[in-house]
Order: C-alpha cells, then structure tokens, then sequence
C-alpha cells in the first residue's frame, strides 16, 4: 500500500480535484510541516508516491525528501494533467473527487 500526496496548490485542488485517497498537503509551506503532515498520512510507514500538475514539483521534492531520510520515494512523473512523460491522472481516467478543504492535510 502506498500514500499518494498530492503537493500542489490549494487553487490547483479546487480547479481538477484529486485522486481519490490521495492525500492533499501542499508542498507550498514549510519543509518541516510538510514533513510533519506527510509522517501523519503514514509517509514514514509505508511508500510515498508524489504527484503535482506536471511532474516537475514532485521531481524536486523526491530529491528533498530523500534528504530527509525518507525511503520509497515514487515521482508520478506524468502528474495530474500530463507532461512529456505521458497523459497524466486525469486524462488516463484515474478516479478523481472533489477538493474538500476540510479534508486537505494543510489548507492554505
């Protein structure tokens, strides 16, 4: 079992939802509450697999994260909308809800 974070921007959650039991915390705060948040989605248990809009977020934070001694960290390359490395999350028809800030790890 793996956690799927999704990292973007609130505004970027409201505009084409999430993946379902995908987790939303943003990378967009400090890398210490992101690490927090991330460890409280079980992130520090199991596999953690990062997905921005593009890939290219998800790219830098993987490299971040591995300096912070996480393991098993997975890049959804594609990200949510598409990029060079294929189609992306929503286009491939990969479930998908709503965005329910009640719901987000860290509203912004």
């Amino acid at each position: 079992s793996i956690v799927l974070v999704d990292i973007r921007l609130p505004s970027e959650w409201r505009q084409t939802g999430v993946g379902v039991n995908a987790h939303a915390i943003t990378m967009h705060q400090s890398i210490y509450k992101f690490v927090d948040q991330l460890k409280k989605a079980g992130g520090d248990k199991r596999p953690i697999a990062l997905i921005c809009a593009e890939g290219v977020r998800s790219s830098a934070m993987q490299r971040m994260l591995k300096q912070y001694g996480f393991k098993g960290i997975i890049d959804v390359s594609e990200g949510m909308v598409g990029s060079k490395a294929g189609s992306g999350w929503i286009k491939s028809g990969l479930p998908v809800k709503a965005y329910n800030p009640e719901q987000a790890q860290i509203n912004q």
